[in-house]
């Protein structure tokens, strides 16, 4: 893992494409904008956590149950 720090306004760039922007900090709070192109999927990690929960229960369920 690479850690970075970043201050206020100040920016990461991954791949040329992805630029990750630090926007906000409020205490222990930090607000981050994300600019990535439109083919590339942004999530939270909870939200990608069931994604990929739901995708491998798809994957194992019976036809039936569809």
């Amino acid at each position: 893992m690479l850690i970075l720090s970043r201050k206020l306004n100040e920016s990461i760039v991954i791949d040329g494409r992805i630029v990750v922007r630090i926007m906000r900090v409020d205490g222990d709070i930090v607000k981050v904008g994300i600019e990535a192109p439109k083919d590339v999927p942004v999530h939270r990690q909870e939200v990608y956590d069931e994604i990929q929960r739901s995708n491998q229960e798809a994957m194992n369920s019976s036809p039936e149950a569809l």
